[in-house]
């Protein structure tokens, strides 16, 4: 029905330097997400005013990424959509962290930077998402993922409103997936990735309500990749003098399909097994501390290394590498000299 609509509107997806299609090809697939995930809310959820504010605000970034699909918007007034359902999800439907816990016991309580920090996570998430949706089915792919993930962790705290919201968004996707996939019939668009992301965000939010059990940190080890390809993508864009709104073909996606050669499909699904690694640990890390901490260092260096060889951020950046070399140099040295 969203190919459908797409087709007769002519809103089809541009070709520019950037994009990896050829061909028209619909980009409002979000359209059907967006519908799967309301109606099924309203069938298997009772609505409360958290719930309220959180589809209020989904409504409205649904809205403004469809706009921007149809239209073109600039950046600055999709920005102004995500803020609004950003405090729509906080003032409406009292989405917000009533404290932040920090290592070593550090607790705070000022809730204006509670209020900040909540602000920033929505609407950071909420474009990570979108970012990262420059291949067939990746986007939605590690989306399912990160809600499969927080629906168990979800079952785990024994919070069945957040279960049931992450596993309905899942299955939403999932429907999606099977058009989405490369090669893909379909896009999902803004409209689509502006609204999971502003799910995820809120969803994973709802856990730092009424319980001390889960911290910032399960949420960012699931959304890993976005969050890290984003923050790459800022300080990259900085470092060469560029707009960070300025697109590019630097994006972590497109180093495993054009610098390392592996191709679209293969790209995908490495970025899949990523996610669903870190959302490993996060599970992990619920039940044991000590040997999710572990598991996450060996991820984290991992990734470090893939960023410094294949110069993400820039072709001078090697810490970890430049270290390695000069504790190898000075061994080779000593042995010669012995």
């Amino acid at each position: 029905m969203a190919k459908k609509i797409g087709l007769n509107l002519g809103i089809y997806a541009e070709e520019n330097q950037r994009t990896v299609h050829h061909g028209k090809i619909v980009r409002i697939g979000g359209l059907a997400v967006f519908l799967a995930f309301m109606i099924s809310m309203a069938i298997f959820v009772k609505a409360d005013d958290t719930l309220n504010g959180i589809l209020l605000g989904g409504i409205v970034i649904f809205i403004g990424g469809l706009l921007d699909d149809i239209f073109d918007l600039k950046p600055i007034i999709k920005l102004a959509f995500q803020i609004v359902a950003a405090l729509i999800a906080m003032i409406v439907g009292q989405v917000y962290l009533s404290s932040i816990s920090l290592p070593f016991g550090i607790q705070i309580n000022n809730i204006f930077i509670s209020g900040f920090v909540t602000f920033v996570w929505i609407v950071g998430i909420t474009n990570a998402i979108n970012l990262i949706d420059g291949l067939d089915g990746l986007s939605g792919g590690i989306s399912f993922i990160v809600t499969c993930t927080i629906g168990l962790l979800g079952f785990f705290m024994g919070r069945r409103d957040i279960c049931i919201m992450s596993l309905i968004l899942a299955g939403s996707i999932l429907g999606f997936l099977k058009y989405n996939f490369h090669p893909a019939s379909i896009f999902m668009g803004d409209c689509g990735a502006l609204f999971l992301g502003y799910m995820i965000a809120t969803i994973s939010l709802l856990g730092f309500k009424t319980t001390a059990f889960i911290t910032l940190g399960f949420p960012i080890l699931m959304l890993f990749i976005p969050i890290s390809d984003t923050l790459i993508a800022i300080i990259r864009r900085k470092l060469k003098g560029q707009k960070i709104s300025e697109a590019d073909r630097s994006h972590l996606h497109h180093i495993l399909m054009y610098k390392l050669d592996l191709g679209h499909r293969n790209a995908v699904l490495i970025l899949y097994l990523m996610t669903m690694l870190f959302g490993v640990s996060s599970v992990v890390s619920y039940f044991d501390k000590v040997a999710g901490l572990i598991m996450v260092l060996i991820l984290l260096l991992i990734s470090e290394i893939f960023i410094e060889k294949t110069g993400m951020i820039n072709p001078k950046f090697h810490p970890l590498l430049g270290l390695y070399r000069r504790i190898r140099g000075k061994s080779k040295d000593e042995t010669n000299e012995h």
